[in-house]
């Protein structure tokens, strides 16, 4: 196992600023997934980490070793890619021996490795298939056990799932989660599918424009957001615009309403603020806790997305959604409602 650190990563291509002074550390055996929009520079800085790209400045360290000029076969890195890139005229078995046989590995042991992680990946009955006869799955697990042929320090994964159906990327990332777990194995993996990064890592660093907003187990990504745009990437969320009228009570004014929040007390009077709510925490019906926040409602609309279903309303607070049980009666667009969240389930920020 061996720890990454980047530091000051900075990449520029002309004048776009791809990467601007990226900072992480992974210890060994974590995974870390990149997590953000198309062009925020996830890709980029895993192509710093493997060696196919350098930095303009700033360094890379693995295992406490200076890596930021080593070339990249030199790095002990394993990669996977979103397109597979397995070699059609090789079977499966072949393509996995590829990089042993490159190191020099005798056949016959680089044959039983081979043959050792197509059974962990769960593939040993296609070791002599060729790609064209495996499902795009089964060619991920195929290029997943070729970057882990060679044992490297270090896993890097560039979108792996993305090309799969919806099924296919539940099964692989629990599959991957679980061969990185009982390696031990160091990862990067970078993704723009936020459940998928939330359910995979140890932690995850969200990125916008080529840094890295927060960084933090998922739960403390999903629960504590630190900025307007992580609340708003990860998730759906609730977002009424306020203002602090009492900073000692936590009164703020959202819409035509005032209400306490406890994550209010303490700031400026006057202040304007971001109150951000979660919608599985939106309740509907009468409140019997004194320290909900309540609101009449009228719903706009009710979307059903199986077991739960989407409720979007008008209120004195603004536009609010809950996510309610399926079944749940009298939902249709027109119906008064009164909603209700618990106040310290709200997130405040500066707005």
């Amino acid at each position: 196992m061996a720890g990454v650190v980047l530091s000051g990563l900075r990449r520029e291509f002309g004048s776009f600023v791809a990467l601007e002074g990226l900072d992480v550390a992974l210890a060994p055996g974590e995974l870390v997934s990149f997590l953000g929009p198309s062009g925020c520079g996830k890709t980029t800085a895993l192509r710093l980490v493997a060696g196919f790209d350098r930095p303009t400045t700033g360094r890379i360290e693995i295992d406490g070793a200076d890596m930021t000029r080593v070339p990249a076969a030199k790095r002990g890195v394993g990669m996977v890619f979103q397109a597979y890139s397995l070699f059609p005229t090789m079977t499966a078995a072949r393509n996995v021996e590829f990089g042993l046989r490159v190191r020099g590995v005798a056949r016959g042991q680089r044959a039983r490795r081979a043959l050792e992680l197509l059974e962990l990946v769960g593939l040993d009955h296609a070791a002599g298939r060729y790609p064209h006869q495996l499902s795009g799955g089964m060619q991920q697990r195929v290029a997943l056990a070729r970057a882990l042929a060679i044992e490297p320090r270090v896993l890097l994964l560039d979108e792996p799932l993305s090309a799969l159906d919806a099924k296919v990327r539940v099964q692989l990332r629990d599959e991957i989660r679980r061969i990185q777990s009982r390696l031990g194995i160091t990862t990067i993996y970078v993704t723009h599918d936020q459940e998928e990064a939330l359910s995979i890592s140890d932690r995850v660093a969200v990125m916008r424009a080529g840094r890295i907003e927060q960084i933090g187990p998922p739960a403390a990504i999903y629960g504590e957001p630190e900025t307007p745009f992580v609340a708003e990437f990860i998730g759906t969320i609730n977002r009424l615009e306020a203002r602090v009228v009492d900073a000692g009570r936590g009164a703020v004014r959202a819409g035509e309403q005032t209400l306490e929040l406890p994550a209010a007390r303490g700031r400026q009077a006057g202040e304007a603020i971001l109150v951000l709510v979660r919608p599985e925490t939106v309740r509907l019906g009468a409140s019997t806790n004194g320290h909900d926040v309540v609101a009449a409602g009228e719903i706009e609309s009710a979307t059903f997305l199986g077991a739960t279903t989407r409720v979007r309303m008008r209120t004195p607070l603004g536009p609010l959604t809950a996510d309610v049980p399926s079944g749940t009666p009298s939902l249709g667009p027109g119906a008064a409602v009164s909603a209700s969240f618990p106040a310290d389930a709200a997130r405040v920020l500066p707005l």
